[in-house]
């Protein structure tokens, strides 16, 4: 994870308002590479254990479903937390949709390569934007021009074992757990002193992420984020009509005039 996951509710603040949350990957870093992530200390079976984790999450087409907790300051500086429920469609290397349903409603996002629309169900509001020709390109497009964290994100990037091991100064296998029934290897990394993420992944060829949290421990109450990750199916053939939005009747579009801000805390 290069940079910290920021403590905000990730939505669309210019037009549509603190309702409009991506959960599906509502929380990660944007992708970032290095080219030499065995030089971030960590040991030969722990890199072998995410390359073959990569391997997977490069193949060219897959769908899967995340359950997340991710907190945002309140108010009066509180800590608050929100949960969301996402199912993520991806085609490589420009095609993805994510339906997501959250504690303050429901999302849905789709990139067809060139476009990206996020759309606020409830609202029957959305925004359209253009955007790079990779996943990874979008996922920085959004964030900047929408003002949306992607705590996920790393897991789609074009390398994820680069993009998760950016900035990890040691780490490797603490334990072992079962996870739905799947015995899983417990991963723990430290991002220089203010970061912390564990990530358990299959104990198989596959080596898929079963689960993610991060610590931020420079920050009051040291928050975390949390996702719970099931039903990966590599056997999808989504279409390219799969990821075009037709605007259904009543809907509206609105537009961006400026960068995206950090949104007011819900009331």
């Amino acid at each position: 994870m290069k940079r910290r996951i920021q403590l905000r509710r990730g939505s669309i603040a210019a037009g549509l308002g603190a309702a409009l949350v991506l959960g599906a990957m509502a929380g990660v870093v944007t992708p970032a590479c290095t080219d030499s992530p065995q030089a971030a200390g960590i040991s030969d079976d722990t890199s072998a254990v995410l390359a073959r984790m990569s391997k997977t999450l490069m193949s060219p087409q897959f769908s899967f479903r995340s359950r997340t907790m991710r907190a945002y300051a309140g108010p009066n500086g509180e800590l608050l937390h929100m949960v969301f429920a996402t199912k993520t469609v991806v085609r490589r290397p420009d095609r993805m949709m994510a339906d997501v349903t959250g504690d303050d409603g429901s999302t849905k996002m789709l990139y067809d390569g060139k476009t990206l629309v996020a759309y606020n169900v409830d609202q029957k509001k959305y925004v359209s934007i253009p955007v790079p020709a990779t996943i990874e390109g979008m996922l920085g497009v959004a964030e900047d021009r929408l003002g949306l964290d992607f705590p996920l994100a790393d897991l789609l990037a074009d390398n994820p074992e680069n993009s998760i091991l950016a900035g990890i100064t040691s780490g490797g296998q603490v334990g072992t757990s079962t996870i739905d029934g799947v015995a899983c290897r417990h991963l723990f990394f430290n991002q220089s002193a203010d970061l912390e993420l564990e990530l358990w992944v299959e104990d198989n060829d596959r080596s898929l992420p079963r689960r993610v949290v991060v610590t931020y421990r420079s920050l009051p109450g040291h928050p975390t984020f949390t996702a719970e990750l099931s039903d990966w199916d590599f056997s999808v053939h989504p279409a390219d009509a799969d990821f075009a939005f037709q605007p259904p009747a009543g809907v509206v579009q609105v537009e961006l005039t400026a960068k995206a801000t950090t949104p007011a805390a819900p009331k």
